[in-house]
């Protein structure tokens, strides 16, 4: 046997290891199946398949070997995640959960709290402009039911045209989780500490919320990589204009809308750190977005400085709310105008770099492609 004959063994690279462009852009030397010729054109293109072989070959299921001869299972990145990402989506689902008690605390154990809430609730028709007025009285029981039930069957038709079985999985018990969540309504209690205009019972979280956001985030979840951006700006303006609208028609007080959207937010991260293999983009698909670092950008860094903007306005407005000073209740809107769209840009901005960041680890596998080649001769 000629060394030309001599079988080769495939040479996977280390993901970790630092990249080198020309060395890693060199032909890979993958045995072949059935006599088939492999490029990096068909390792751009694989999906991620460890157990499909070519035509159904016994022996490359047997020995792990994609249809295009690729060990995937030697790659730890092609079956789930960087371990650092999944770490990552734990903290932050964490500190958005511990975000939604401190606003629960804030809301209803304290007199400065139920004193915003209040004030907000019954001067908001008055004080917002005309025009917004106008739009978030279209937010009805029904609107609201019907568009969030046409988001989650959209991300549901999605993720199954997809065939992202594992990402479906997930949907489903990120969408039980979110109404056990909204249960918490009638299970949290609401001590008595002041006199209030609006006399109702614990409302947080909002139920109507939960619904609104936990459909928008399943839609960015189950969209592919090009469309994450879009959904994501889809979500941020349906769940902000389903907040504002339960203000509004006096449903819910502005800390049970924030307290819902950081709940479903700390919800969906935690869920997106058990993402496997069917629940990211296809091997060969994997790419960085432009449209996702941009929007995730804006709105990760937007939301947390409205946020806090709107914490200062709160803590300006402080000392008038006990007393129900006139002139706080324009201050008093304000901030919550701004809490609640810097929160829902923040929690969007977070599920939408946590989605890329689950789905499309720096697989070398995932992401070399054909380098540049003469043209053929004809």
């Amino acid at each position: 046997m000629t060394d030309e004959q001599q079988p080769t063994n495939p040479q996977i690279r280390d993901p970790h290891a630092p990249v080198n462009l020309l060395r890693d852009f060199e032909p890979l030397d993958i045995p072949t199946v059935k006599e088939t010729p492999v490029t990096l054109s068909d390792i751009a293109d694989y999906d991620g398949d460890p157990t499909d072989g070519a035509h159904g070959d016994d022996a490359a299921k047997t020995s792990g070997v994609g249809r295009h001869g690729m060990l995937v299972e030697d790659d730890p990145l092609a079956r789930r995640p960087r371990v650092s990402s999944r770490v990552l989506c734990l903290v932050l689902g964490l500190l958005l959960l511990a975000a939604a008690a401190g606003v629960y605390w804030f809301g209803v154990h304290t007199e400065t709290g139920q004193s915003f809430d209040d004030m907000v609730e019954y001067s908001f028709n008055g004080l917002v402009p005309g025009w917004l007025a106008a739009m978030l009285g279209l937010g009805t029981h029904l609107v609201v039911l019907i568009g969030s039930a046409l988001l989650a069957v959209v991300a549901a038709v999605v993720a199954v045209a997809r065939k992202r079985w594992w990402l479906l999985g997930q949907l489903v018990v990120f969408g039980v989780l979110c109404f056990a969540a909204s249960l918490l309504k009638d299970v949290l209690p609401r001590p008595f500490i002041i006199h209030t205009k609006i006399t109702a019972g614990n409302s947080a979280p909002s139920g109507h919320t939960i619904l609104a956001v936990a459909a928008a985030v399943a839609l960015l979840c189950a969209v592919s990589r090009g469309w994450r951006w879009v959904a994501a700006l889809v979500g941020v303006c349906w769940s902000a204009f389903v907040g504002m609208s339960v203000v509004h028609g006096q449903w819910h007080r502005p800390s049970d809308v924030v307290m819902a959207v950081t709940l479903v937010g700390g919800i969906a991260l935690i869920v997106l750190a058990f993402t496997r293999a069917s629940g990211m983009d296809a091997t060969g698909k994997r790419r960085s977005s432009a449209g996702v670092q941009i929007v995730g950008s804006i709105a990760v860094t937007g939301g947390a400085l409205a946020c806090l903007y709107a914490a200062y306005v709160v803590w300006q407005v402080a000392p008038g709310l006990l007393m129900s000073a006139q002139w706080a209740r324009s201050g008093s809107v304000a901030a919550s105008v701004i809490m609640i769209v810097g929160v829902v840009a923040l929690t969007f901005g977070l599920a939408l770099v946590t989605r890329q960041l689950t789905a499309a680890p720096l697989t070398k596998l995932g992401l070399v492609g054909a380098p540049p080649a003469p043209p053929k001769r004809r």
